[in-house]
């Protein structure tokens, strides 16, 4: 019994750590597309601003 125990807390362990790990992807992932999305707007408001700074 023991033995079975044991398994069952490692495979917790396991799942516990990925669920977390995926969260943590999904919650990067939107932060990202967040970042590409203020960055798009940048682009095309100094675009259509015409400012040409190097």
């Amino acid at each position: 019994m023991n033995i079975l125990l044991i398994i069952v807390i490692v495979i917790a362990v396991i799942l516990a750590i990925t669920g977390g790990l995926v969260n943590s992807l999904q919650f990067l992932l939107w932060v990202g597309l967040v970042l590409l999305a203020i960055a798009v707007i940048a682009w095309l408001i100094r675009s259509i601003t015409g400012s040409r700074r190097s």
